[in-house]
């Protein structure tokens, strides 16, 4: 296999291929990755999702042609969650101080604010959204694992037979052979609770370790309440596509996989703050705590 490593989007890409990856389509990668974070990303001035933050009145907004899909999960997401996924999120996360400053410092009015939500504060019209104030959209529940599934889909569709596409943890695999796979603690990256083996599908998993900061601060938020998720440390999810697996990765924060099994094929493996693990039978993978 030969591999192709960079920083994009705030995170480490790795891609694994069958045959070397030409200078034309390595460029074509990058291109469409920075395309991606040009609409979504919240810490840059310059995003469309930026400009909808700054927008005082709220107005009209027309994302790509991926958001439909993405938009689409979160609207049953919020749904199946009772709101605790919500795209809208992003206001809750910068009072708590991840903000585009990484001021990692909470406001003191954080929670005075009058909070919104992705079923009362918009309207979708397919890709666009009309609101009618400014609103901060995280799509980081679900949106680097759409991107993945972008990147992966580009390759596939130039010809590569053999493709593993991992960022920063959320990977999709197509035609390799099975690998094992660690699955990290979440608060300790040099120790695995387990090992899952794949060789086809996305595996995504979320973790309350990696972006920390305060007491008890991350960046797992609940919708309802704009506080961050206590009962689960980590989630890991196995399905189809990688922008599913992520939604679900963080939807299983806040709701049993029973409430969304019957909308979703996957399977999962979860770890309580306690430090009890479990996995569904069919997630391909091992345990090495209880």
């Amino acid at each position: 296999m030969v591999s192709v490593e960079f920083d994009a989007i705030g995170t480490q890409w790795r891609i694994e291929t069958g045959v070397a990856l030409s200078a034309a389509l390595r460029r074509n990668v990058r291109d469409r990755i920075a395309a991606f974070e040009a609409v979504w990303s919240r810490f840059r001035a310059d995003t469309l999702v930026a400009s909808m933050a700054r927008s005082s009145g709220g107005g009209t907004f027309r994302f790509p042609d991926e958001a439909d899909d993405l938009f689409a999960l979160y609207d049953t997401l919020h749904r199946l969650t009772d709101g605790a996924v919500d795209p809208l999120v992003g206001r809750d996360l910068e009072l708590l101080g991840y903000d585009a400053a990484y001021s990692l410092a909470p406001v003191a009015s954080a929670h005075r604010e009058p909070r919104s939500s992705w079923s009362h504060d918009i309207r979708r019209e397919g890709t666009t959204l009309v609101s009618q104030r400014p609103l901060v959209i995280d799509v980081g529940a679900a949106g680097k694992g759409l991107l993945v599934d972008i990147v992966t889909k580009l390759l596939v569709d130039d010809g590569i037979l053999a493709v593993s596409v991992d960022a920063g943890g959320d990977m999709r695999l197509v035609g390799m052979e099975p690998v094992r796979i660690g699955m990290e603690h979440p608060f300790d990256a040099t120790l695995a609770i387990g090992v899952i083996e794949m060789a086809e599908g996305a595996l995504c998993a979320s973790g309350v370790g990696r972006r920390t900061w305060g007491d008890g601060l991350h960046h797992v938020l609940d919708g309802r309440t704009g506080r961050p998720a206590r009962e689960l440390v980590a989630t890991w999810v196995r399905a189809d596509s990688a922008m599913i697996a992520d939604g679900l990765a963080t939807a299983l924060f806040f709701t049993p996989p029973g409430d969304l099994a019957g909308s979703f094929a996957f399977s999962y493996a979860l770890m309580f703050a306690d430090g009890r693990a479990e996995m569904s039978p069919c997630f391909g993978g091992e345990l090495f705590i209880d």
